[in-house]
């Protein structure tokens, strides 16, 4: 274990076909982990990972447990190097590929559930109903305001739908980068509350769900009793989680962080302060991709980061890293 060094794993959205290919043709012990998917799923997700199609990629039971085989591909070289972090976390989805990699549930489970847990939140909410936008250039704060007056607002339908009023923050991802969530219209109304309150811009974005937010509630009471009847351990290192950033460091309060981001925000601004508040000088992205990569060079601005993804990548990972 290296003390000043945390691994992030990426969430939904850093997909991309072809992910994990170099790594598999490369290393055996990535090899295995795409066999180990294939095995558990019973079907070839490492074929889709690698060939696609794009479409079958991003249906959301698709993509949670193909990033997941992603990360902890990656994850399994860097151990298997001796390459320890000294905390985990992972933003959304990829907290799940933290606790994976912390030893709190095994990856064979965590691919069943991870699988689920994107249907779960695909069938909360009718398609199209829901919406997420990211708000840019704006304090939290702000968006918070925005939210609350939005979902204050006049509702479209007669019967005065309570749903069209649901809208909050979903992602605290970085200064000035805040995602909301929540029914189409009450997104609608509250992107354009933060261009009134001075945000530069709002970017619908393309997702199939709401995702954190309270529409979602009804996904994480389906997910809960799965989650609380995992075999799951102490994790070897702590897993600083979404919900609070706060390290967790028994398998219950793990367990219990897992459940509660399903419809909670993904406070990652605070996470990354917190590691920064540990020690932590060192940055991993672990997975595909390099989005956690940039909001941590916002967050942690004095940090060393670096993305481990193919490898390409491996050769900065042990510059960065001295090994």
């Amino acid at each position: 274990m290296t003390l000043s060094i945390a691994f992030i794993f990426p969430g939904q959205g850093s997909q991309k076909v072809g992910m994990g290919r170099a790594l598999a043709e490369a290393f055996p012990v990535c090899r295995q982990t795409f066999d180990e998917t294939d095995a558990v799923l019973g079907e070839p997700l490492s074929t889709l990972c690698f060939e696609g199609p794009d479409d079958r990629l991003m249906l959301t039971e698709n993509t949670q447990p193909a990033i997941l085989a992603v990360s902890t591909a990656a994850y399994r070289l860097l151990a298997s190097r001796g390459v320890e972090p000294a905390f985990v976390a992972g933003h959304s989805l990829g907290e799940y590929s933290a606790n994976v990699a912390a030893g709190t549930i095994a990856f064979a489970d965590a691919l069943g559930l991870v699988r689920r847990r994107g249907r779960y939140m695909q069938e909360a909410v009718p398609v199209g109903t829901g919406a997420m936008a990211a708000i840019l250039g704006l304090e939290a704060d702000k968006v918070a305001q925005a939210c609350a007056e939005a979902a204050e607002g006049p509702v479209n339908d007669d019967d005065g739908d309570q749903v069209d009023r649901i809208v909050s923050p979903a992602n605290f991802n970085g200064p000035g980068q805040v995602v909301i969530a929540g029914s189409r219209a009450a997104v609608a109304r509250a992107g354009e509350r933060a261009r009134a309150l001075g945000a530069k811009r709002v970017v619908p974005l393309p997702v199939s769900a709401p995702f954190h937010c309270a529409l979602m509630k009804p996904a994480e009471i389906r997910l809960a009793p799965e989650l609380r009847a995992l075999p799951a351990r102490n994790p070897r290192v702590p897993i600083v989680a979404n919900v609070d950033a706060e390290p967790k460091r028994t398998a219950q309060a793990a367990i219990d962080a897992l459940i509660a981001q399903v419809s909670l925000p993904v406070r990652w601004e605070a996470v990354v302060a917190r590691l920064a508040s540990a020690g932590i000088t060192t940055y991993v992205e672990v997975g595909p991709g390099t989005v956690l990569s940039g909001l941590v060079r916002k967050i942690h601005r004095e940090a060393s980061v670096v993305s481990f993804g193919g490898p390409d990548d491996l050769a900065a990972v042990e510059a960065i890293l001295h090994v």
